[in-house]
């Protein structure tokens, strides 16, 4: 959900540009790593970032200065882990705002936070637990591409919530009142959103399986946790 332009108090835009700066530094790194290391992966980078902004560009009004989408966030952060859709969503963000007055610069730090930083996390913590768990590949893609949708919302109504509190309930009336509206067409667009993820997923398992197997997308259990580790550079 991309919050509008102008629509965050000054002070808040600012504070969540430099909450999600160090996570786009940290991913700029890896991007570059990964590049550099594996100069093949590019087109597959190019797929992951394109998949992320034309779902992000199919906007329903929502609520006064947001708007419901999918987010395509999920699929890149299974394929190259989170910290490298950090940068594909903040050159999505970045573009919509220029070209489709989709979101906009001032508001660029809260929605980078939102769609590009916390809701890859979420996904593809899901997807890897339900992978350490033994659950098929395309379930645990749709519930990480689920769950990379649904906790962008949630993450913007929190923005919303403590940027305009409710007079009589404060903030956690204001959540309340975004929250449920935002699920009302949020939840559809989730589920359609895994949905697809996996369908692209099938694509992808059929055309560059030997890309995806380099990327670890096939393996579980410890040796996801020890490729996971290696990929997001806590291993050195």
């Amino acid at each position: 959900m991309h919050i509008a332009e102008g629509f965050l108090p000054p002070a808040h835009a600012i504070a969540w540009g430099v909450a999600s700066a160090p996570f786009v530094v940290h991913g700029v790194r890896s991007l570059t790593r990964e590049v550099r290391e594996n100069p093949e992966s590019t087109l597959l980078l190019g797929a992951a970032g394109a998949f992320t902004f034309v779902l992000s560009a199919l906007k329903l009004p929502s609520v006064t200065g947001s708007c419901s989408h999918p987010t395509g966030t999920g699929l890149g952060a299974i394929l190259f882990r989170p910290p490298i859709m950090a940068v594909l969503g903040t050159i999505t963000l970045l573009f919509q705002a220029l070209l489709l007055a989709h979101g906009g610069l001032t508001t660029l730090g809260a929605n980078v936070f939102s769609m590009a930083i916390v809701g890859p996390w979420a996904g593809y913590a899901l997807y890897r637990v339900l992978r350490r768990s033994g659950v098929p590949l395309m379930a645990a893609v749709f519930f990480g591409a689920f769950a990379a949708d649904l906790s962008t919302y949630c993450v913007t109504s929190v923005q919303l919530a403590l940027a305009f509190p409710d007079p009589g309930s404060g903030f956690l009336g204001a959540l309340g009142k975004f929250g449920s509206i935002f699920a009302v067409t949020q939840i559809p667009l989730a589920v359609s959103e895994g949905l697809l993820t996996v369908l692209v997923m099938r694509l992808l398992v059929q055309s560059s399986k030997g890309e995806l197997t380099r990327l670890g997308v096939f393996l579980s259990g410890k040796r996801a946790g020890t490729k996971t580790a290696e990929k997001t550079g806590a291993v050195a």
